[in-house]
C-alpha cells in the first residue's frame, strides 16, 4: 500500500511540474507582435562594395534619387536592400518614370554588385511598375503600424498618392549618371554623390539645386514658404489644432503642412493642372477626409 501511495504522489508531482513548465515554453517560442516586431534595429559597420565604402547610419530625413535594380536574393514580399539605412526601416520609392509611389520595407544590405541606390524584390518591382534599372526617388518614412504589419506579413501596403509629374521632372534633373544624389543638399550647393568618388561628380543645373519639397512629412519652414509661393492648384485635406496631429494626417495622405496662425493645414500639391488636383482630391477623400477641397495658389 505504501508503495502505491508513493507512485501516485510521484505521478501527481510530474503532472504539476509539466503543467507549470508548459506556459514558459510557449512564451519562449512566441514571436514579437506589433511595433516590437521591427526591433532590434541594426545599423552595422562600414563595408565596401566594388571599391566604394558605405557607412550605415540612422538618418531620419534620408531623401535621395538614383537607380533601382532587382534583388535576386529577395524572397516573397515588398522588400528592399539598401547600403546604409537601418535594418529594418521603411521607405517610399517613387518611379521617376511614372510618379507611382509605393511603401517598401528595407531588410537587407545591398545591392552587392554595384552602386545602385536600392535593390527591390520582384514583388516590389511589380507594384512599382518598373523593370531592370529604373530611376527612382527613395525617401525614409514612418508609416502607421497597420501598413508595417502588411509588409512584415509579405503583403503589399496601399499605394501612396502619385507624385505629380511636374515634381518628377524636377527630380529627374537631379539624377546622377550612376550612383545616387541627396536631395538634402543646401541651396547653392550641388548634392553630394553618395556612391561615387568626388572626381566623378557631374555638374548640376543651377535651376535644379534647391531642396525638393518632401511629401508625406512635415516640411521645414523654408519648405512651407516654398509650397505657399508656388502657383497652381492644391488640395486642402484638413485643419488640425496641433502639428503632431497634422503630421499624422500628412504621412497618411502624402501631404505637406502649412501653418495658419495657431492651426496647421494639411495639403497636397501644388499641381500645375486642375486635373492633377482633382485626382489627388479623389484619393484624399477616399482616405476619409470628405471635406477636402481644391484651392488655387495664385
Amino acid at each position: 500500500m505504501k508503495v502505491c501511495l508513493l507512485a501516485v504522489a510521484a505521478g501527481l508531482v510530474a503532472c504539476v511540474t509539466a503543467a507549470a513548465a508548459q506556459p514558459r515554453a510557449a512564451a519562449t517560442g512566441s514571436e514579437p507582435q506589433g511595433p516590437a516586431a521591427d526591433y532590434p534595429v541594426v545599423v552595422g559597420e562600414p563595408y565596401r562594395v566594388s571599391g566604394l565604402e558605405y557607412v550605415p547610419s540612422d538618418v531620419l530625413n534620408y531623401d535621395e534619387v538614383g537607380y533601382a535594380v532587382v534583388d535576386p536574393d529577395a524572397k516573397q514580399g515588398v522588400t528592399a536592400a539598401h547600403h546604409t539605412l537601418p535594418l529594418p526601416s521603411y521607405v517610399e520609392v517613387t518611379s521617376l518614370e511614372s510618379g507611382r509611389t509605393i511603401l517598401v520595407r528595407v531588410e537587407r544590405r545591398g545591392p552587392m554588385d554595384g552602386n545602385s541606390l536600392i535593390a527591390l524584390s520582384a514583388d516590389a518591382m511589380v507594384q512599382l511598375g518598373v523593370e531592370g534599372s529604373a530611376p527612382v526617388r527613395v525617401r525614409r518614412v514612418n508609416p502607421p503600424e497597420e501598413q508595417r504589419a502588411l509588409l512584415r506579413a509579405g503583403q503589399e501596403a496601399p499605394l501612396r498618392i502619385d507624385t505629380p509629374m511636374s515634381l518628377v521632372e524636377v527630380l529627374k534633373k537631379r539624377l546622377p549618371a550612376s550612383g545616387s544624389a541627396s536631395l538634402q543638399a543646401p541651396a547653392g550647393h550641388a548634392p553630394e554623390e553618395t556612391s561615387a568618388p568626388a572626381k566623378d561628380q557631374l555638374p548640376i543645373e543651377p535651376k535644379a539645386i534647391s531642396p525638393m519639397p518632401a511629401a508625406a512629412v512635415a516640411p521645414t519652414p523654408a519648405e512651407d514658404r516654398m509650397v505657399a509661393n508656388q502657383k497652381g492648384y492644391g488640395v486642402q485635406a484638413a485643419t488640425m489644432s496641433t502639428r503632431e496631429r497634422a503630421e499624422r494626417v500628412a504621412r497618411q495622405i502624402g501631404g505637406t503642412i502649412a501653418p495658419a496662425g495657431t492651426l496647421f493645414r494639411v495639403r497636397t500639391g501644388p499641381f500645375p493642372t486642375r486635373r492633377e488636383a482633382e485626382a489627388s482630391l479623389a484619393k484624399v477623400k477616399a482616405a476619409g477626409y470628405t471635406d477636402a477641397r481644391i484651392f488655387t495658389t495664385d
